[in-house]
């Protein structure tokens, strides 16, 4: 057995419900909560943060302004099967792969242009 067949025996299968992000996309992450024997779906709105990696270990960060406007921040794995689906709400236009720039920023300043 070579290198590359014994990554794909331990790679974990991709998640079909998650569509191909970018950064600046709003998204609503649809997340499944196990409180107890009960099970739930949990909705994350955001904006995509950054997209990292590939393959087994590829991520996408998440934004989202709480209550008090407390940004909260949250990492999903592509590959996880706790997540129901991934809606793209919108498109934005960014100029840079990383939006680390939208934590110091809140209200008018903190928006996006939207793509067509």
């Amino acid at each position: 057995m070579n290198h590359t067949e014994l990554l794909k025996s331990v790679q974990a299968e991709k998640n079909e419900n998650i569509p191909d992000l970018f950064p600046g996309d709003n998204v609503s992450v649809h997340m499944k909560i196990k409180e107890g024997d009960r099970e739930r779906i949990q909705e994350f709105k955001g904006v995509v943060l950054y997209v990292r990696g590939n393959g087994n270990d590829a991520t996408f960060t998440v934004r989202r302004v709480a209550s008090n406007g407390i940004g909260v921040e949250r990492t999903f794995l592509f590959n996880s099967p706790r997540i129901a689906k991934v809606v793209v709400e919108r498109h934005n236009k960014v100029r840079r792969a990383r939006l680390y720039f939208l934590r110091e920023r809140t209200g008018k300043s903190a928006r996006l242009k939207q793509r067509f």
